[in-house]
């Protein structure tokens, strides 16, 4: 009997054994192979004419990487995610109702992307929050922006329910009307004809004052972030972490529908690789943001790619982001190996 135990429990040590080895195998393969697409996505940073921020975070095993996170980058329109995220807060503790009606009127208007500043040229159209929520995030429609973020209680609820989930280094801080009036360095009202009144405001500036309000723009921190913030974000809505379960999987399929930026992360991936993501563009800002998931349930990752400071084209930075994604997806779906659920 204490032979056959003897027997049994060098068996037992033999294989624990063997599984630490295998574990701290795995676990360096996975630092090579976090440490080559470090150098790569370095090296594809550079192709975007700027400075480009990356956030990468494998969903199922929590393997992450960040490029130039220790600076802040302009969310554009890519912040229109947090702004959702707490109106959906707000859905969970019975403030409001998606199918909650809004008016949308002549100074609800906003200059900039989406449909409602130029094809509505006069009151009386009545849409619910869920879609204007639609609007804001499928094709980033700033009128329906400004209006969800008063929906969903102004910027400093926002802070407030970032701070709360400990995601640091992002700030919520104005309408997209004032965000793009900063940008420019023109006073913009909301109206039915605000995109006409904006170009008349702008093409009356000179090339100083331009020059000057977007040297401005670019050094302001509000509404900014670290790439680690909004990958921490991502996957804190992926996980029901932020949102409960439905409201998550709400905001992830409505993302999953986002009409711009076709050739962002998802311009070098595999036809009908699906994508819930959320773009942003301003002045020499291009980003994308969202979540990829991997063939053969290699799982999902979060990729964050901000860019700032480009004099490049917006074509030429999309192509970088796009090679950015690709280069994840390649090393996430060819080098990971999820464990073995029992």
């Amino acid at each position: 009997m204490e032979k056959t135990l003897s027997i049994s429990y060098k068996m037992i040590q033999k294989c624990c054994l063997i599984l630490i080895f295998i574990f701290q195998l795995t676990n360096l393969n996975a630092q090579k192979n976090l440490k080559g697409l470090e150098e790569e996505l370095l090296r594809l940073g550079a192709l975007s004419g700027g400075k480009m921020g990356i956030g990468v975070i494998h969903l199922e095993t929590d393997q992450r990487l960040y490029i130039n996170n220790k600076e802040r980058y302009p969310l554009a329109s890519t912040y229109k995610v947090p702004i959702a995220v707490q109106l959906l807060k707000r859905v969970e503790n019975g403030e409001i109702t998606l199918n909650d009606m809004t008016d949308v009127q002549p100074k609800d208007q906003h200059p900039g992307s989406g449909i409602l500043s130029d094809l509505l040229v006069a009151p009386g159209v009545k849409l619910s929050l869920r879609n204007q929520l639609e609007l804001m995030m499928i094709i980033s429609d700033n009128s329906a922006t400004d209006i969800c973020l008063s929906a969903a209680g102004g910027s400093k609820k926002i802070k407030r329910l970032l701070k709360k989930h400990k995601i640091r280094d992002m700030s919520i801080d104005r309408p997209t009307i004032g965000i793009i009036g900063d940008w420019l360095g023109i006073k913009l009202e909301g109206g039915a004809n605000s995109n006409q009144a904006m170009n008349e405001k702008y093409n009356a500036l000179s090339k100083e004052e331009i020059d000057k309000a977007s040297e401005k723009f670019e050094k302001d921190i509000r509404d900014t972030a670290t790439p680690q913030a909004m990958a921490e974000l991502l996957q804190k809505i992926w996980s029901n972490t932020i949102l409960e379960k439905e409201n998550s999987e709400l905001l992830i399929d409505i993302m999953s529908r986002c009409q711009t930026g076709e050739g962002r992360l998802k311009g070098l991936l595999p036809k009908d690789t699906y994508v819930a993501h959320k773009t942003g563009t301003i002045g020499a800002t291009t980003n994308d943001v969202g979540i990829i998931r991997l063939p053969q349930n290699k799982g999902n990752v979060v990729v964050v790619a901000f860019v700032k400071d480009s004099d490049l084209t917006i074509p030429e930075r999309e192509r970088a982001i796009a090679h950015v994604a690709r280069s994840v997806y390649a090393v996430s779906y060819t080098h990971l190996t999820l464990p073995t659920k029992a």
